[in-house]
Order: C-alpha cells, then structure tokens, then sequence
C-alpha cells in the first residue's frame, strides 16, 4: 500500500466523528471537513445508554442536549476500565501502602496521648472498632495453629501487619470459643503475607508468654476485654491448610510429649490403633514437619487424650485443658478435611480419634459425624475383607485391624445403646482379629514371636471384639423378627438360637488370659452388706475425687492395663448377655403366651449381682479410667432391670436389694464421669441424643 494511502486510512481510523455536522454548509472536494467522534458520553447519557449530543466538542463545559432538557448536571466522573484482568498484586501493594501509612500516623497519635492513657486503656483503643484508620485485617491474631515460623513475643502494644490473604478459617460452631488473650506480631515481614484467621466469635490468639517462659506446670491465660468481630472478606481454599506445621506451633514440644506418654499409659490399652515404636520414632524424627497428615494425627492423638486422661494427670487447669483439646482438634481438622485422597488407614485413626473427643465434649451429632467419616473410609479401603491386606506391611495390616474391630464395637454400642442402625454388619466382615502381639514384636518386614507366658495388650480386644460380634448376631435377629415376626416352628428355630447364643456370650471370657480373668467373687445369691450403703458410698466417693484431684495418688491400678480391660470386659458380658436374654424372654412370650414372672425376675436379680460383683471387684481406679464409657453400659442395663423390678408384683426382695446395691455404685460411676467433664458449667449428662460408649 503506498504510504499517503496508508496515513489516509490511519487518520481516518482514529479521527472522531462529528455529532452535528452542518448539511448546510457548501464545502469543495478537496477542503471537506473531517467528521469528529466524541470520545466519552455523559454519565447519564451512559447510564440510560443513549447517544450523548453537545453542540461545541471542543467546550468540556458544555451540557450536552439531553442533561439541558432534563435540567439535570452533566458530568464527566466516569473512567474507562483497563481491559484484562485485575492486577491483584499492585493493588494488595497499594492496600499494603496505605495500611502502613495509617498506622504510622496511629502509633504517632498514641505517642502524644501516651502520657494521660494507661497501657490497657491503649491496648482497647488498638482493638477498638470505631476505629476508621485501621484497616479490620490489622485487628487479626494469626492462628498458633495453622501458621508455623511464628515466634511468640510478648509486647505492650500489638500491631499485626497487614495480611496479602486475608481470610477466615471454618471455625463456625457456637460452643467453640476462645479466650482472649495477649496479641503477638510476627517476626519476620514475609508474615505479613501469610494469612489471617478469624472465628465467628472471637479472634484466635496465642499464649501470652512465650512457650520457653514456662512450664508445662503453671499453664495459664490472662483475660482481657473481648476483641471485635470482623467478618472474614476472603475464603482460602482447603488445599492451603494441607502442609507441614511444628507442634510447637500448638504447645511446647515437652508439653505434647507428656501428653502423648499419658496416651500410652492410659488410654493405648483400650484403643491400641496406632503402632507405638514407629509412632515414637516418627515423633522422634520430627516426621510432622515433613508430613501434614502425621501431624495431624499427632494433634487428634492429643485432643482425645486430653479429654480421657484424670485431670489429676494433665498438670493444666481444666479450662486450659479444654482450650488446647480444642485447638488440637481443629488443628487436625484443618489438614484432614482437605486430604480425603487418596485414603489412607491414618484417617480412620484420626476421625475416630475425634469422633471420642466429641464423645467426651458432649457435641453428639458431630461425634456421630466423625464415626460415619471413620466406617466409610474404613470401607473404602476394604478394611471389612481380608483379602485387601495381601501385600501390606504387617504393622500396616495390624493397624488396619485394630482400627477396624475398634469402629465394629463402637457401631454395636451405638445400636444397642441409641437404637440406630447398624453399620458393620457381622456377614459383611471376612477380615481376621489383630494378631496377638505387643507393637514391639511387629516390624515392617516380618512378625516376630510373642514371648511365652507374656499376654498381648492387643488380646483384650480380641475378646471384646469376640463379645460385640455376638452383639452384632443378636441384633440382626432382634430387628429381622420385629419387621416379620416369627411364627410356630420358626419362633421355635430362633429360640434354639438364641439360647445357643446365651451360651456362647457367658463363655466368652471362659479362656481368657490370666491377667484378664477376674478374680473369685461372690455368687450372686449372696451380696455383702459392705456392697451397698452410706458408709460404701462415702468411702468410695473419697476414693473418687483422691483419684481424680490428687496428683500424688497411687496410680498403680490406673496403670495396670489389663485391670483396666477387665473392667471393660466383664461390664460388656453383662450387658449383652442382658440383651440375650431379654429377647429369650419376648419369644417365650410369642410361643408360650405368657412367662415365668418369678423366673424371670430371678434371671435380672442374677444380672444386677454379677454386674455388682464384677465393679466390686475390680479397683475403683481401674474402673474410673474406663471413663464415660463404661459408665454408659452400666447406666443402661441399671435402668432397664429397674424398670422391671418396679413392674415386676412377685420380684423377690434379694433382686430388689441387688437393684439397689447396683444404683448405689452407679451413683459413684455417674460421679467418676462428672469428673471428665471439662466443662464446670455442664452437669454429668450429654446433650438429648446421648453419646455412644466408645469400646
């Protein structure tokens, strides 16, 4: 194209076209005025989208026709967009900028007033939120829990940066809260561009003395006056919680090795779902840095050991105690939320973990929330068939087990207690019992022998996972028969199998272990007077709170682990065997039309003694360490046999001595589970719904 050509067209392209060319004007070919086009309408020209008309272009001034016969101002305000998308990082700059420039010009205002405020009084005027030149991330604490690097210092006058991400976590439930507390500044300016976190009730703080000022002993919060609510503006997303933190970002590192030793002593025998060696040695290596879901599984081994532990153990106050169960838990939550795939046998771990920290907090739909969490990914992983372990590990394949037969016996108790569905299924599960051997005869490449004459922990349970399979039968023939129920030869049929299940349940425990069988009690026709009464209650009472309040109380029976199996145990036989013959009794009805009152009420007054032998039996320690769980099994079969004696015109007078012997030492129980309450608030119950009694 030749080049006058070519700046023709050029001019003609950006030459603006005029909107009110003279036609009357004579103009030659060659003096032809070019056309001009407006460059902007009018704001209300824009507005209405219709064509803006000025008689002088040139006059910037001028209204156009449309605003003069509107009698309205015409303006101009209006900025063309740049096309594309956002430039977020000049922009987080410039915020950056004028945050900083505000709080500059605030911490020069608080100088010059420094002499008439006093040091609280400047610390509520920084949170204060009427405050306009303060920019609502600056009001933030960082989580302890989600940002690792974070050294806590303790200064008079808090002021955190501005965050590039400022977020909120999902922190929503009401009876979470925190306390707070001393507000740090991070140490390093790259914090500024971590994000922060918000809870719908109060910011998250940290501990107001930094973790080597103190012992594990003397932990303590100092209150000061609520800080305001700031609504979070931006959502993260899941993948962001899902990398290495410290546990020192939670707690001193001694503190959770404490707390991790207790879990070991106290609660590992009954819920032995992790492997010990390799657990300690991970710990040892500092594998939670590394790995998020270990830390995460660390943090829930915390939270739940936190809430079943005698607080005479856990050297904090029980408010601390409740706050650092809490922030463990939500710690966990963070990472395991977004870390679903692929699934591992750790999350099962972990949501039963916290399916018992719920259980012992009293949020009863979230627990139940946490275990269906923990059966479908167990199902997932085939955890209910034998054949998915071919080619695991042996620790992987005996965690998987363990993990297992625990969430089997949790469903059976939440049948039986809760009248909910079952989950697990006892003719669904081909999988075997965990092999009986200690973690330390387990290695990843062969299973080493058991020493003779040297009982697993793991063995008992075994025996109580043997006990709640029998539960599982029972419960599958109770259910079938009330939707169809038996008649003639088939009531007959299922009578036979249930009696040959009553007499598999009361020789469950027939070949147990030595250190797993009780000692001789009393037979059941005869109860001491020393089993019942004011001064029993009173000396066990002062048991109870010695156990609980005293840190210098004996704790050899607490620590005897199969002491405390055998409580658990032989509590459970009672109750299913109670079940049992219960339903022996309904098909009797069926068949036979009516029952044996006096035979029948002997059978119950034989239930209340033994289950009163047993607790006799057994020290109170060792009970007590059981926790609400067991607590749960006794309360049901006590109230159902005390329904029936009241019903009952022929009871004979020693069943209603043994039902009141059995309610006197439920008293004591129902004390031993007030005192795991972490709440002083709360009294001895759950919420409306109950909670299962966790295995």
């Amino acid at each position: 194209m030749p080049a006058a050509a070519r700046a023709n067209k050029n001019a003609k392209s950006v030459s603006p076209t005029s909107c009110d060319t003279n036609l009357n004007e004579t103009t030659t070919e060659s003096s032809r005025s070019q056309r001009k086009r407006q460059s902007q309408s009018c704001d209300a020209c824009r507005a209405r989208k219709v064509r803006c008309v000025r008689e002088n272009l040139e006059d910037p001034k001028q209204s156009c026709k449309h605003c003069i016969a509107l009698g309205i101002p015409c303006t101009y305000d209006y900025q063309p967009k740049k096309r594309g998308p956002p430039n977020l990082y000049l922009r987080r700059l410039q915020e950056a900028a004028a945050a900083a420039a505000a709080t500059r010009s605030e911490q020069n205002d608080q100088k010059s007033d420094v002499a008439s405020v006093s040091p609280i009084s400047a610390h509520q005027n920084i949170a204060s939120p009427t405050q306009s030149s303060l920019s609502p991330l600056q009001q933030h604490t960082q989580s302890p829990s989600l940002e690792p690097g974070l050294t806590p210092i303790q200064t008079a006058v808090p002021i955190i940066p501005p965050s590039r991400y400022p977020i909120s976590a999902d922190t929503y439930h009401n009876h979470y809260s925190y306390s707070p507390v001393d507000t740090i500044t991070p140490t390093s300016s790259c914090n500024a561009l971590l994000p922060q976190k918000t809870d719908d009730t109060q910011p998250y703080t940290y501990y107001s003395e930094p973790y080597g000022g103190f012992s594990a002993y003397n932990w303590s919060y100092k209150h000061h006056q609520p800080l305001p609510v700031l609504l979070p503006t931006v959502i993260p997303p899941l993948s962001y919680y899902y990398r290495p933190h410290c546990l020192e970002d939670i707690a001193p590192r001694d503190s959770i090795s404490l707390i991790i030793a207790l879990f070991f002593d106290f609660v590992y025998p009954l819920t032995p779902c992790v492997h010990k060696p390799s657990f300690m040695a991970d710990l040892h290596t500092r594998r939670e840095e590394r790995d998020p879901l270990f830390f995460a599984l660390v943090m829930s081994t915390v939270a739940s050991t936190l809430v079943q532990v005698p607080r005479s153990y856990v050297p904090m106050e029980r408010s601390v105690v409740r706050k650092l169960a809490q922030r463990c838990y939500e710690a966990s939550r963070h990472i395991t939320i977004a870390s679903y795939d692929p699934p591992t046998s750790m999350h099962v771990v972990i949501r039963y973990f916290d399916c018992i920290y719920h259980f012992c907090e009293g949020h009863d739909a979230t627990q139940h929330a946490a275990f269906g969490e923990a059966v479908h990914i167990a199902v997932t992983l085939r955890m209910h068939e034998e054949a998915s372990y071919e080619g695991l590990d042996p620790i992987e394949c005996e965690v998987r087990r363990r993990s297992f037969w625990l969430l089997f016996g949790a469903d059976k108790s939440m049948s039986i207690l809760l009248g909910r569905p079952i989950c697990l299924r006892d003719e669904d599960c081909t999988v075997h019992f965990p092999k009986e051997l200690d973690d330390e005869y387990i290695i990843p490449s062969a299973y080493l022998p058991q020493p003779r004459g040297k009982t697993a922990l793991v063995s008992g349970l075994n025996y109580i996972s043997r006990m709640f399979a029998l539960l599982g039968e029972i419960l599958v023939r109770i259910r079938v028969d009330k939707r169809s129920p038996p008649q003639g030869q088939f009531a007959t049929a299922r009578l036979e199998e249930v009696q040959s299940l009553h007499s598999r349940i009361m020789g469950a425990l027939m070949h147990a272990p030595e250190p797993l069988r009780l000692k001789q009690t009393c037979q059941h026709n005869h109860l001491p007077a020393e089993y019942g009464g004011a001064v029993f209650r009173q000396a066990t009472f002062a048991e109870v709170k010695d156990f609980f309040d005293n840190p210098k109380a004996s704790r050899a029976n607490a620590l005897n682990p199969f002491l405390v199996m055998q409580a658990n145990l032989y509590v459970t036989q009672q109750l299913v065997r109670f079940v049992v013959e219960q339903y022996r009794d309904e098909l009797v009805m069926t068949l036979q039309g009516s029952i044996d009152e006096h035979q029948a009420a002997e059978d119950r007054a034989a239930v209340a003694s033994d289950l009163l032998n047993i607790l006799h039996s057994i020290p109170i320690q060792s009970i007590a360490t059981n926790g609400p769980s067991l607590v749960h099994k006794v309360r049901f079969v006590a109230s159902t046999l005390l329904d029936a004696v009241r019903k009952a015109e022929t009871a004979p007078a020693s069943a209603a001595r043994a039902h009141a012997f059995l309610w006197d030492f439920l008293s004591i129980l129902s004390e031993v589970e007030r005192n795991y309450l972490l709440d002083d608030d709360r009294d001895g119950t759950s919420s409306g719904d109950g909670g299962i009694a966790m295995i």
